[in-house]
C-alpha cells in the first residue's frame, strides 16, 4: 500500500474516531500519536496524515457546510457517519490541497467507500467528490 493511501486511511479513521467520540479531530489525532510512541505494535502517525487531519480541522465549518449543501436529500446527520466522514477527507484534499491530482483523492475516496461503507457508498461519493471538482474554483472561499 502506498504511503499517501496508508495516510488517507489513517486520516480517515482519525475523523471517524473523533466524529463517533464526539471529540475533536485534534485531540483524537493528538491520542494516536501519543499511543503511537508509547506502544510499538501502534504504527506511527506520519506526516501526510496529520496534514490531513489538521487541515481538515481547519477547514472543517467549511467542508460541512459544502457537503450539506451539495449531498441532495441528505443531512449531514443523516447521513452514514464512514460516508460523512470519507466525504470530509476528500473534500478537503480535493478542494485545498493542490499538489495531489483531483482524479486521484476521487479515486482514493471511492476505495475507502467501497472498503468501509455501503453498496451504494461509493457512488454517492463520487457523484459528491465529482460535483465538488467541478466547483473547485468557487468553494475555497471561507464564509
Amino acid at each position: 500500500m502506498a504511503a499517501r493511501n496508508k495516510a488517507r486511511k489513517r486520516a480517515f479513521q482519525i475523523l471517524f474516531e473523533a466524529d463517533q467520540r464526539g471529540a475533536s479531530v485534534q485531540e483524537v489525532l493528538a491520542d494516536w500519536i501519543r499511543h503511537s510512541r508509547s506502544d510499538d505494535r501502534q504504527p506511527p502517525v506520519n506526516e501526510y496524515t496529520m496534514e490531513l487531519v489538521e487541515g481538515y480541522a481547519e477547514h472543517a465549518d467549511r467542508i460541512d457546510e459544502l457537503i450539506a449543501a451539495y449531498a441532495v436529500g441528505w443531512t449531514l446527520d443523516r447521513m452514514p457517519v464512514v460516508d460523512r466522514n470519507i466525504l470530509r477527507l476528500g473534500a478537503y484534499e480535493l478542494v485545498w490541497v493542490d499538489d495531489t491530482p483531483d482524479a486521484v483523492v476521487i479515486d482514493e475516496a471511492v476505495q475507502l467507500a467501497k472498503e468501509f461503507s455501503t453498496d451504494e457508498s461509493p457512488s454517492f461519493v463520487n457523484g459528491l467528490l465529482a460535483r465538488f471538482k467541478d466547483l473547485k474554483p468557487n468553494l475555497r472561499r471561507e464564509q
